[in-house]
């Protein structure tokens, strides 16, 4: 495909970008500490430590981990919401030559067990909130040696620190009772850290930096490996591409999405360490009302959010109410941006949203609206430097200008392959490297590409990705359920929603008894919000089970104006 995208670039943004211009992201943070070690580098509740403190910090926790016999591509989980101990453990893990394995801290106890058990994690740093459910799989767990418990506020001053600690354990009880014997809490490591310095590794490249988790691009939950060189090359393409709108070591972001997602992680966590910026971390935003105050005390330059974050700030009048005149980028990813919240955006604040594209396995970011020219609303922009894109049919020949495909990429942010799983990396690589991505999409004649469909039948909750095939096993799991399908819905405020479909094999089952099933089995984002009880389900000739009348029947429904 013709790159008539490039018509679009400014001057001083290059077609192409050198990937190998940092041998690693440890590489990458040395580069930073060096130009902006004083500058701070992270704030989270007041608390503020620069790019000289972080690294400091790092090497502490680095030289931890090699005393306790871990080496150069051991694999290393973090388990914590945005705090400042992510970024010491991040950069930390580097240092030692670790690879990191990010959790989401709000899964279940058989999410944990799945994701670090599969990934061969032989550590996990882990917020204490969060170890009661580690205590409860430990023991199906016997590669994991090594457990270091992180209170929330552990990097906080003394003072701070206990009252903290005394407001989420007693008052607030949100730190379950656990017993993990053996396991170190974070301060002690760093502590441990300072009595020797840590040994250097020569990272390079080709080796791992994250193992990604992520559904893929055909349903089965698994672990993009994604190389320092992805890393790094996404990192110069985005800085490549947003460069004119920024200045480095000026930048102040909003991080109120999670880092162990891969689009904060890459866009804020990576490249804002790349241009020396200054993090505001956000560790609840579902508290809109904290949030926003936090937001008021910075005059924060940048921002990312989903459609789903930016349409509840909205809802705020004191979100409407900050000063905007300091905001040169806010960008959307993750899901859809809706039209309605794009406008209302520009309306509040004079700034447009740059909704762009991506997925795990691409590092993350293949697309986005350009913030120094046109942002069309509807579309994704255009493709990042250093980018090839494919349209193709079901048997990968290219389609003509201006009709629906797959969208394939190929770039140096393309995965690796997935951890273990070479069947399923053959499904979604080819062998010449395009990363077949399961979306349809459409190109504009002058490069602007638009999302207008899946290939697959993944479902995305507030920019989190929901795979039928695991909801539909595990509720059928329960000895009252027959079978089960799962569809996705249109939602108003996570863009989609997910829909059960139910056969008993117990007449006396419940939704109340399934819904407490499901509270237990599934992270919030997992549950599903709707749920139907049917005699039969609808199926092929051979016995499967066919989601698609399903959804079709109810998305009938919806227009119908049923509720």
């Amino acid at each position: 495909m013709e790159k008539v995208w490039l018509k679009h670039y400014l001057p001083e943004i290059p077609a192409e970008i050198d990937p190998d211009r940092f041998n690693s992201i440890a590489e990458v943070f040395d580069y930073a500490v060096k130009t902006f070690g004083d500058r701070p580098a992270y704030t989270c509740m007041g608390v503020t430590i620069t790019y000289k403190q972080l690294d400091a910090y790092a090497c502490q926790f680095a030289s931890f981990l090699q005393q306790r016999g871990l080496k150069r591509g051991d694999h290393i989980a973090l388990q914590m919401p945005n705090l400042l101990q992510y970024p010491v453990c991040v950069f930390g893990a580097f240092r030692a030559g670790l690879v990191v394995v990010n959790v989401n801290p709000l899964y279940t106890p058989r999410e944990m067990e799945h994701q670090l058990s599969d990934s061969q994690s032989k550590a996990i740093v882990i917020d204490s909130m969060f170890a009661s459910k580690l205590d409860e799989i430990r023991a199906q767990l016997p590669g994991l040696k090594h457990i270091v418990v992180a209170d929330f506020g552990c990097l906080f001053p003394p003072l701070k620190r206990a009252v903290v600690g005394l407001v989420l354990k007693y008052v607030q009880k949100k730190v379950p009772a656990y017993r993990l014997p053996g396991h170190v809490t974070l301060p002690n490591a760093l502590k441990a850290g300072c009595t020797r310095s840590h040994e250097l590794v020569h990272l390079q490249g080709h080796d791992l930096a994250f193992i990604q988790y992520t559904g893929g691009t055909t349903g089965v939950s698994k672990g993009a490996m994604l190389t320092h060189r992805n890393l790094v090359a996404n990192m110069e393409q985005a800085g490549a591409y947003l460069g004119p709108s920024f200045t480095a070591g000026r930048e102040v972001m909003i991080t109120a999405l999670p880092l162990y997602h891969i689009y904060a992680l890459t866009v804020n966590c990576l490249m804002m360490t790349r241009l020396g910026g200054h993090q505001i971390l956000i560790p609840n935003p579902r508290d809109l009302k904290g949030f926003i105050k936090e937001m008021a005390k910075h005059p924060f330059t940048v921002m990312t959010a989903v459609n789903t974050l930016y349409n509840g700030l909205l809802s705020q009048p004191e979100f409407c109410a900050l000063d905007f005149s300091t905001l040169k980028v806010a960008s959307a990813g993750g899901m859809a941006l809706q039209r309605a919240v794009a406008l209302k955006f520009e309306e509040v604040t004079g700034r447009k949203v740059c909704e762009g594209f991506g997925l795990t396995e691409a590092s993350p970011i293949t697309h986005s609206n350009p913030p120094w020219g046109e942002n069309r609303i509807g579309t994704v922009g255009l493709p990042m430097p250093s980018t090839e894109v494919r349209l193709v049919d079901d048997a990968g020949n290219d389609v003509p200008q201006g009709e629906r495909g797959e969208i394939w990429i190929k770039g140096p942010q393309v995965m690796k392959g997935y951890f273990n799983r070479p069947d399923e990396t053959a499904k979604t690589l080819t062998p010449d490297g395009w990363l077949m991505t399961g979306d349809i999409g459409l190109m504009q004649p002058d490069g602007y590409f638009q999302i207008v469909d899946r290939k697959k039948e993944m479902i995305v909750v507030s920019g989190f990705k929901v795979f039928p095939n695991e909801v539909e096993d595990v509720l059928t799991q329960h000895p009252g359920i027959h079978e089960a399908a799962v569809i996705g819905v249109p939602d108003e405020h996570s863009g989609e929603a997910v829909m059960a479909f139910i056969v008993k094999k117990d007449p006396a089952l419940t939704e109340a008894v399934v819904r407490d099933y499901i509270h237990h089995n599934f992270t919030g984002y997992k549950r599903p919000k709707y749920i139907e009880f049917r005699t039969e389900l609808p199926k092929s000739n051979v016995g499967k089970i066919l989601r698609r009348p399903l959804r079709e029947a109810e998305l009938a429904r919806i227009a119908a104006g049923g509720s």
